[in-house]
């Protein structure tokens, strides 16, 4: 991409700008990492994304303004070096960025990753001059571009599953002078040809830890992802490879979300109603209500996954005021209904999903609703489990 000279002089004080602010938030207090901010052209990684309107439209989904450097320069580099999130791509779909269009809703497949949370991605990992790094997840390329600046171009390996999103990185990075070994492949799988790592660091989330990625790094090497799964919760783990091949780490602070990997993608469970219809009709009270994992509070996130690893099949919806959850691995589901202030669940199949959930929050409570970096990850041949001193064990699902 070639800008008129104003354009790339304005860019450049921008990042210098947007360098300044994240190290006056404490982002950015090591001087490598913010050489590397104030270098890398993240513009030459985002030649077109999209922004949210202000308002919804008429069916109350959000209306997705596209923004580029031909519609509106200065929009375009002021979102660049903001500390924002940019999507670039929804449902998969590849857009022309020639001619780009208006968009209603739909899930976002790619984008880039706001930059105070790439810097602190590669800072958490323990990123240090001569490891040898495997990114998982190159998107736009400019988190590669960053690694590159610190580890040097042949130190680091990046490997992206949308093989239309690897090519427009790759003519990014490479316009840039960054010579990465670039691959389009599936991080689940991690990439053997350069194996093994110091570090694997993933740009999205994964339902349990990839037995893969344990293979691929060194012992005393480090592994940083976050854990997702189908009710939305997240949680980030940075794990220590010991040299049989187990690993163990503690959750990280914060509420730090990434797209799940494509094949970790919740499926499609059908009608909610077909499912609340094989319910029995008798009720009970509810000890807890919906909100306490599914408010949009910082208060719900750690809760929420915590739900979530105690029924890891599970999927929630809500249809009117009810709220329905279905396991499609073993048939189960329940449905909570509204009763004044309290909720009412109806629960049927082998596994009594909302009761579950409730006895985790119950432990959590009686706990001190303890913070996410008291809890331990242990990973091991018989599989990997969630660990609190005043908790029962919590499994992730088998990866696959």
């Amino acid at each position: 991409m070639t800008m008129p000279a104003d354009l790339e002089i304005t860019a450049a004080n921008l990042r210098e700008e947007m360098a300044k602010a994240l190290a006056q938030v404490g982002v950015l207090t090591d001087p490598t990492w913010r050489k590397a901010v104030e270098r890398v052209p993240r513009h030459r990684f985002v030649p077109g994304f999209y922004l949210p309107a202000n308002e919804r439209d008429g069916q109350g989904l959000t209306v997705w303004d596209p923004v580029t450097a031909e519609l509106a320069p200065g929009r375009w580099l002021a979102a660049a070096y903001s500390d924002t999130t940019l999507i670039t791509q929804f449902d998969g779909d590849e857009p022309d960025w020639k001619s780009p269009f208006e968009r209603r809703g739909g899930a976002p497949t790619s984008s880039s990753t706001l930059p105070s949370l790439v810097v602190r991605m590669w800072i958490d990992a323990d990123l240090q001059e001569g490891h040898t790094l495997l990114e998982i997840g190159t998107g736009t390329g400019y988190s590669t571009a960053l690694a590159c600046e610190c580890l040097g171009s042949a130190d680091v390996t990046s490997i992206e599953v949308d093989p239309h999103r690897l090519n427009q990185a790759a003519g990014a990075l490479y316009g840039c002078g960054y010579t990465p070994t670039l691959a389009v492949a599936d991080g689940t799988y991690g990439y053997w040809p350069e194996a093994r790592f110091d570090r694997i660091v993933a740009a999205c989330s994964f339902r349990a830890v990839p037995p893969a990625l344990l293979a691929q790094t060194r012992p005393g090497g480090k592994i940083l992802l976050t854990l997702s799964g189908w009710l939305h919760g997240y949680a980030r783990v940075l794990l220590a490879v010991a040299e049989d091949g187990t690993a163990e780490g503690q959750l990280l602070p914060g509420t730090v979300s990434f797209m799940p990997a494509r094949t970790h993608a919740a499926p499609a469970f059908g009608n909610p109603t077909h499912w609340a219809a094989c319910l029995p009709d008798q009720s009970r009270e509810a000890r807890h209500g919906p909100e306490r994992i599914t408010a949009a509070t910082e208060e719900t996130f750690h809760p929420r996954f915590l739900a979530q690893c105690a029924v890891p099949n599970t999927q929630m919806t809500t249809v009117g005021e009810a709220v329905h959850l279905v396991d499609v691995a073993t048939g189960s589901a329940a449905t909570l209904s509204p009763e004044g202030d309290n909720w009412r669940v109806r629960e049927g199949g082998p596994i009594r999903l909302w009761e579950r959930i409730e006895n985790t929050l119950d432990a959590y409570d009686a706990a001190g609703q303890p913070e996410p970096e008291t809890f331990t990850l242990h990973v091991c041949e018989g599989g990997q489990h969630l660990w609190h001193p005043q908790m029962p064990s919590l499994p992730l699902p088998r990866p696959f």
